[in-house]
């Protein structure tokens, strides 16, 4: 009995926050194949024996004049079942067209202010007829690589300075000085978490702190990325993709929240989140501006200080 899961987001992170519904819809059919929108989830997950193919969706998926198109696309997989995790009246008729018999999907129509956690939480309940979904789950590495990338023994942290887009980040600056400050509290090595488009904000960052203990990841493939995740001792930076990595490799993960509702650090307790002063949670999201610096350096460091 073939099953299919089809995650209808770009984003590394958002993938990464359904892994542990994917896995319980694997428990119960066996290996599945899981479509994406998201281009490097294949590589996160190439260890994963939940998932017998890892598919990069990267058309048929915009338009409505395109059922036709994803339809087929849907019928060459030959599924038996078909969960997916979007309300989407596209996705929906292309699975009918394709003849697939049994579709779970979203309740249609209700994308406004969707939880990504609740929502995913309670189809999953409901489709496989089970109670107490977890939330989180664990991400699968290859454990006999990671003595390649130890370099010394002191505790490594994990610094998210990349991010999707400018009103989710906290800044260089702050980040500079924190790393300064966390010198002089203890010696630690530093890993600089972003993409390659953001390595001269790294090189930025490495030249203020100093290179003896300091780098940046900006060049390195996800699968390298989560070996260094996966040897440090902590995160703690933007809302991005690598708190997702860490918290669900059980590594404290300490979230800075400006702009990102409280769903993309709402589902492992291995998350913490800063916010800023006076805000409520509960209405941060996309469309907030705050001011990165009303969280200061000091807040940050109380916060993560029991765990250095």
């Amino acid at each position: 009995m073939k099953t299919g899961i089809f995650l209808s987001y770009k984003g590394l992170g958002a993938n990464l926050l359904h892994l542990s519904y994917c896995h319980e819809i694997a428990k119960k059919y066996g290996p599945v194949d899981l479509i994406t929108l998201c281009p490097n989830l294949k590589e996160a997950l190439n260890y994963d024996p939940s998932f017998k193919r890892v598919i990069y969706l990267n058309n048929f998926h915009k338009k409505f004049f395109d059922i036709l198109k994803l339809s087929k696309f849907f019928k060459s997989l030959d599924l038996e079942n078909f969960f997916i995790f979007y309300p989407s009246l596209r996705y929906f008729l292309s699975s009918k067209i394709a003849g697939i018999p049994n579709i779970y999907q979203y309740p249609l129509f209700k994308k406004k202010r969707l939880h990504l956690v609740n929502a995913a939480k309670q189809f999953t309940e409901k489709s496989l007829k089970i109670s107490n979904c977890p939330t989180e789950t664990k991400i699968i590495i290859q454990e006999d690589q990671l003595n390649f990338y130890k370099k010394n023994d002191l505790k490594k942290i994990i610094i998210g300075i990349g991010s999707s887009g400018p009103t989710t980040k906290w800044g260089y600056k702050n980040y500079s000085d924190l790393i300064i400050k966390l010198k002089n509290f203890k010696k630690f090595y530093f890993y600089l978490l972003c993409g390659p488009d953001e390595d001269s904000g790294a090189e930025q960052i490495i030249k203020e702190v100093g290179g003896d203990s300091c780098e940046s990841l900006s060049k390195k493939n996800i699968s390298e990325v989560m070996n260094y995740i996966a040897i440090s001792d902590l995160y703690v930076g933007n809302d991005t993709f690598g708190h997702h990595f860490a918290c669900q490799m059980g590594k404290p993960s300490f979230i800075i929240l400006l702009n990102s509702p409280k769903a993309y650090s709402d589902y492992s307790k291995h998350q913490y989140r800063i916010i800023p002063p006076n805000a409520n949670i509960d209405e941060i999201d996309h469309g907030s501006e705050f001011d990165p610096n009303t969280v200061s350096v000091d807040m940050v460091i109380d916060r993560i200080k029991k765990f250095i």
